[in-house]
């Protein structure tokens, strides 16, 4: 079927008898996990291959069904609404045979469902059903939309939010046991999104909400002592302001794009939270403000990400005021920061971090960023001004692994090198990575020459330059 090689899974014996089938050698559970690794239209398509794997994918614990693994290729972009409603029909078709209580021999412990919002209720009386009887414990559902946010009305998003409300009104059991929910593209300006998501799903573990909001430049508060979040993702949503009242299960945030001028979140209860990213280029109107304020409170952080996306610093510059914030954070990311902008000021971060074990550097440069293919609704970017006074006392003896993103051998990112080796006197692996490959780069049919050290000579001389005779950490290089 060109599925699968018995190759690629184990080795065999040379004592097996020639022609032999031998994916048939393989154990249940070993033939289920490689099944489980696949999405389930192939999981599916297996059942053709042999009577042993007819029943199998009735078998598997956790089943991952997505619209776009039925659409039919080559297909539009954006997807056409009759293309669509072929794929959800197939779609339906593939969750009714795989919840089939007839079919199965046991329960199902985790359901992913992709699936398009105007096609809600097409699988909800199969997945009440199953839920209903036992067969299905945990909900994995993202709700797709394949409009781009820019391209939505008002009208558009909150069509879908009333479409997800009658799809949770008609189909209560699925609140019973929806662990994980992704929403793109929903507009709450007339429904209590509050209530929906923390009030009705109650066993909500995983939330990621994409151009959502309750309207534009809106405050979301939420205070949801009982609830059972555990990571909160925000993207590109056009909230004012974010205040966490109360979420103490809270284990990870992540903020995409805000839209506020000033501090665009507030802590208040979240005892459990270890990992905050918060990622956005600044924009004209955009005033700095200080992290230690939007971090009052917050002293369980063990990992922590901002990411500048190329633009001017968003943060004030400050040292000691972190310090209580910082007191446990054991991994930093720094991304984002533009190729001409000076990095040493990241180092006032570790003054006010001194357990930090692992610190992550990335530069930004992009062709469709700069010169004529920058976009003219963006500003000029602003060089980060820090003043640092360092001493022997910022010595930082537990960081033992730094990782530079976008490493180019310039003039400044060896100063910054050679100044964290003679501030961290155990630091032990150096990592150097090329820059990530951009796909409007890509479309730009620019050429550019890669400052990357890619030949032996040229990451010699790297190293030869980062040593000095002096250090020795080991340097490795990632292209």
């Amino acid at each position: 079927s060109g599925l699968f090689r018995a190759d690629d899974f184990c080795t065999y014996s040379p004592k097996q008898l020639d022609g032999e089938d031998r994916l048939s050698t393989l154990t249940d559970d070993l033939l289920l996990s490689i099944l489980g690794r696949v999405s389930s239209r192939v999981a599916a398509r297996t059942s053709v291959l042999s009577t042993r794997w007819r029943h199998l994918s009735w078998w598997l614990p956790e089943l991952s069904i997505n619209v776009k693994d039925v659409l039919s290729a080559p297909c539009a972009d954006p997807i056409e609404a009759n293309d669509m409603e072929q794929a959800m029909a197939s779609l339906t078709k593939a969750t009714r045979s795989l919840l089939d209580k007839q079919q199965r021999e046991s329960s199902i412990s985790s359901l992913h469902l992709n699936l398009i919002s105007n096609f809600l209720c097409e699988v909800g009386q199969l997945i009440g059903d199953a839920i209903d009887s036992g067969l299905l414990k945990d909900l994995d559902l993202t709700i797709l939309d394949e409009i781009e946010p820019l391209d939505c009305s008002e009208e558009e998003l909150q069509q879908r939010a009333q479409d997800i409300d009658a799809f949770f009104t008609a189909y209560p059991s699925v609140l019973l046991c929806l662990t994980k929910l992704s929403l793109k593209n929903v507009g709450f300006d007339k429904l209590d999104m509050h209530h929906l998501l923390f009030d009705c799903c109650k066993q909500l573990t995983h939330l990621t909400l994409h151009h959502c909001d309750t309207g534009s430049f809106s405050l979301f508060k939420i205070d949801a002592p009982g609830s059972k979040l555990r990571v909160l993702e925000i993207e590109k949503c056009r909230f004012l302001r974010i205040d966490l009242v109360c979420l103490p299960k809270l284990e990870k945030f992540l903020w995409e794009t805000w839209v506020s001028q000033v501090a665009p979140l507030t802590f208040g209860f979240v005892p459990s939270l270890g990992e905050l990213e918060l990622s956005s280029g600044s924009n004209c109107d955009q005033r700095l403000f200080r992290l230690s304020e939007l971090l009052h409170g917050v002293t369980s952080i063990h990992t922590l990400t901002l990411d500048f996306q190329g633009e001017t610093l968003w943060l004030q510059p400050e040292v000691e005021e972190l310090r209580t914030a910082f007191s446990k954070l054991r991994k930093l990311f720094v991304c984002g920061i533009f190729v001409e902008f000076d990095i040493l000021w990241t180092t006032a971060l570790l003054v006010a971090a001194p357990s930090i074990e692992m610190l992550h550097i990335e530069v930004w440069e992009h062709t469709c960023d700069v010169g004529e293919a920058r976009p003219a609704s963006y500003h000029d970017r602003r060089n980060p001004r820090w003043e640092m006074h360092l001493d022997s006392s910022s010595e930082n003896r537990l960081l033992k692994e730094l990782e530079f993103a976008g490493f180019k051998s310039l003039e400044q990112q060896f100063t910054f090198i050679r100044y964290m080796l003679e501030q961290s006197p155990n630091l032990q692996k150096i990592v150097l990575r090329d820059e990530e490959q951009c796909d409007d780069c890509d479309a730009l049919k620019v050429p550019r020459p890669s400052r990357f050290p890619r030949k032996e000579d040229e990451q010699e001389m790297v190293v030869k330059r980062i040593r000095d005779g002096m250090f020795s950490p080991e340097i490795i290089f990632y292209e």
